[in-house]
């Protein structure tokens, strides 16, 4: 009788867990994935009084202002017309430079200076019409004068994307010409006094540093590579005219090395990996100090070399265990910190650090959608079919059956210069939630695994790429964690490229393909670039295919030219506004599709440049990529 009532009670509890689980996958609202966060991009000021963040006022972004004394917050904009860029800054007198949003070419850009006690607004500097401008560096030496670039010059020739180096005065918003172009320079590097040293050329597929000694001395070449060998410099070091850099010359693996400047030659090693390229460097220019550097391996990885930053790295790790910690901004005095917190399952929290007290007060939450309810990210890795190991993700659904699932492919974009990473990422949750095993995998020609791994991508994305993702799909169906007869490819930009290519080249492996601001056409993708990229477009050639030397190439891989092969359903998400994408092409090829009978659904919104750039438009999106999915594959056989 006992044992009855046990099994009977099993019974229960494996029906309750069952509809625990389902409640799980179709009970979160979609929003709660793509609404975002209530407040972003937090800076704190230099003197440690005052924290800005963004926050939606009307549906655009603007800045809101929070005392520290007191804990007051107070909204400093009130914009309708446009968002505050999330790229503003403080300057050392504790004032805020911004600018909004403007996605015209034509329209005058504009630099604002908001006074933080009196949350009064100025126009600090408006270029004329057509002129680019960049903000490159506040100058802590000379906090009353801001490094710009400007193409006033070459505006209206074939050359404006040639920038000249302005010096912005902070107290009157006039700019003076600092340095003259000489019609190759692509990058400026700017030290704490404002002055430059060191400057980038791009010529053809090519690399150059060039070097100064001081001002009004000629620049001087110092190093010269092809693409593929990087050098890129980041601060002087304060020892004789050595520089660090971020360097792969010699090796396959990204590292921080020591360069002098006089003769462009390498003179020690800071920091390697032989398992990752060093992809992101701290440092303080004022004190020709690298502080830390980061990088990508199954999950990210930090080495720090100032002692006392990495103990507030160590505090503040330890009361957040379990979460990916990054120190995004910092006081003059390196007192208070604002901390970013994050895992693979939750999209984290904002907290104020303050260094003597050890203390951290949260200054923003994300409790949606709820970190218990999502799904763990695992690294992985495969040999794809000519023996390259490939690494990637596999996001499995909640529960503990992890065979014969439903999977959904998610190619990132690039392909290169890019890659997926450990993290939380809202479509790999959202696609999880609903019952599906996401993969993400870094096919060759990914960034942080060396450059022999990037190299080995250049012109295959239509060939070895698209192999390693299709190798991935093999390796879940081989271990069992796959359905073979539901696998779908979901991407966005290049990860669309891969989904329609996927289902043109592949018809019988994937059921169903989602494919968002895709392009179809090989040629217009990599010929096809703004202005202000032409210094690459030899590069781009070398990577991607010459549009000419490769035709034949890139005609055999474009979707556009493969409708005939596709018998999949697809649903495609085009934004109107995207310049980069060809509304008429997109057009023809779904023409075809109909015409042949696929199912296919097309939506095109006129009023966006990205596809779901608002929480609601993005929100409607996944829901019919929900629907679409659900029809095309869990309501199957």
């Amino acid at each position: 009788m006992i044992r009855s009532r046990r099994l009977l009670l099993l019974f229960y509890l494996l029906i309750a867990f069952s509809g625990c689980k389902d409640k799980k996958a179709d009970g979160i609202p979609v929003s709660d994935f793509f609404t975002s966060a209530e407040k972003t991009n937090f800076k704190i000021s230099p003197n440690g009084e005052y924290v800005a963040y963004l926050k939606r006022y009307n549906d655009k972004q603007n800045l809101f202002i929070k005392k520290l004394e007191d804990g007051s917050e107070e909204q400093a904009t009130s914009y309708t017309d446009g968002n505050v860029r999330g790229d503003y800054l403080w300057t050392f007198d504790n004032q805020i430079l911004f600018s909004i949003e403007n996605f015209s070419a034509k329209g005058p850009h504009q630099i604002f200076k908001l006074d933080v006690q009196t949350l009064k607004t100025s126009v600090l500097f408006k270029s004329e019409p057509k002129v680019r401008t960049w903000i490159l560096n506040t100058n802590r030496l000379t906090p009353d004068v801001l490094s710009i670039t400007m193409n006033k010059r070459t505006m209206n020739t074939a050359d404006s994307a040639q920038s000249d180096v302005y010096n912005l005065n902070l107290k009157t918003g006039e700019a003076k010409l600092y340095l003259t172009n000489p019609g190759n320079i692509t990058e400026w590097f700017v030290e704490a006094d404002g002055s430059i040293r060191l400057a980038k050329a791009t010529e053809g597929a090519d690399e150059s540093i060039f070097y100064r000694s001081g001002e009004g001395a000629p620049f001087k070449l110092i190093i010269k590579n092809n693409f593929r060998n990087s050098v890129r410099p980041i601060i002087f070091s304060g020892v004789k005219n050595y520089f660090y850099a971020s360097s792969n010359v010699g090796r396959d693996k990204m590292a921080i090395v020591e360069i002098n400047a006089e003769d462009g030659k390498e003179q020690r090693v800071v920091y390697a990996s032989d398992k990752a390229d060093m992809q992101r460097v701290d440092f303080t220019r004022s004190k020709h100090r690298i502080e830390s550097v980061a990088w990508e391996e199954d999950k990210p990885k930090k080495h720090f070399f100032d002692k006392g930053l990495g103990k507030v790295y160590q505090d503040v790790s330890a009361q957040l265990a379990g979460s990916e910690i990054n120190l995004s901004s910092r006081d003059t005095a390196e007192q208070k910190f604002i901390v970013t917190a994050s895992r693979d399952r939750s999209r984290g929290a904002v907290y104020l650090y303050e260094r003597k007290q050890n203390k951290l007060s949260k200054l923003n939450d994300n409790p949606k959608p709820n970190p218990e309810d999502m799904c763990a990210m695992e690294p992985i890795s495969y040999h794809a079919t000519d023996g390259l190991v490939i690494n990637g993700y596999v996001t499995y659904p909640q529960g503990n059956d992890r065979t014969n699932l439903p999977v959904i492919v998610m190619p990132h974009d690039g392909p290169f210069e890019q890659r997926d990473q450990w993290g939380y990422k809202a479509e790999t949750q959202f696609f999880a939630s609903r019952g599906y095993a996401v993969l993400q995998v870094n096919y060759r020609g990914s960034s942080g695994y060396g450059k022999e791994f990037s190299n080995s991508g250049f012109k295959e994305q239509g060939g070895k790429i698209q192999q390693d993702i299709l190798d991935g799909v093999n390796w879940l169906i081989q271990n069992k964690i796959a359905n073979p007869a539901k696998v779908a490819i979901v991407g966005r930009r290049f990860g669309g490229f891969s989904a329609l290519y996927g289902v043109s080249f592949f018809p019988h492996k994937y059921a169903c393909a989602v494919a968002i601001d895709a392009p179809i056409n090989a040629f217009t993708y990599v010929k096809e670039l703004p202005s202000f990229l032409k210094p690459i477009m030899q590069r781009r050639y070398e990577m991607f295919g010459d549009p000419e030397k490769d035709a034949e190439r890139l005609k055999a891989i474009s979707p556009v030219f493969n409708h005939s092969k596709v018998k999949s359903p697809v649903i495609i998400f085009q934004a109107g506004m995207d310049q980069s994408l060809n509304t008429s092409e997109m057009s023809h090829y779904i023409s075809n599709l109909r015409r042949r009978n696929v199912p296919v659904e097309y939506n095109s919104s006129n009023k966006e440049r990205r596809s779901g750039s608002s929480d609601s438009s993005r929100t409607q999106m996944y829901q019919k990529i929900e629907k679409f999915l659900h029809d095309n594959m869990l309501a199957k056989p």
